[in-house]
């Protein structure tokens, strides 16, 4: 009787591991230490990330250590694309440059998690140089005299930050 207790917290211990290893599986999120995740109830990272040479900040939901390096995974709600959707690629290579500048560590690849799948984007080279285009494009169109809105969506409008000071919103 003395070594049932023990036993049975035992049983307990490797079923709860059990679990988190499935669970992890089924987000897709690779294996590694979790450094912190922006999506919940631990919020660990206080500071975005920031790189002031791109002029950008940001925070994914995830950060993990794992073999391959800092690897960020972002989680999107919603539909589940056939692939991942452009925007999305490259807020993951964002996520990329500044993991990169920030730890001092280039990921070799960032995560988009779609509520039925996951997609793995290659922090490539050639995504970087376009990410770079982009972000220089973006730039110069904030410091252009007039910026307009980009969609016919009014639910887009709606969900957006700046729908109070907006003149075009729909």
């Amino acid at each position: 009787m003395n070594l049932f207790l023990p036993l049975l917290l035992l049983s307990l211990a490797f079923l709860l591991l059990w679990l988190s290893t499935q669970q992890r599986r089924g987000l897709g999120v690779p294996e590694g230490r979790l450094l912190y995740e922006d999506s919940g109830v631990q919020r660990r990272l206080e500071q975005p990330l920031l790189a002031e040479d791109l002029d950008l900040v940001g925070k994914p939901d995830y950060l993990i250590q794992s073999k391959q390096g800092l690897i960020p995974v972002e989680v999107k709600t919603g539909r589940t694309p056939a692939r991942p959707f452009e925007s999305h690629v490259f807020q993951v290579a964002a996520y990329c440059a500044l993991v990169e500048r920030n730890f001092k560590q280039r990921p070799p690849y960032g995560i988009i998690r779609y509520p039925e799948r996951s997609f793995t984007v290659e922090f490539s080279r050639t995504l970087e140089e376009e990410l770079l285009s982009l972000l220089a494009q973006m730039q110069g169109a904030l410091s252009a005299d007039e910026m307009h809105r980009s969609h016919d969506m009014a639910a887009r409008c709606q969900a957006c930050g700046y729908v109070h000071l907006c003149e075009e919103r729909l």
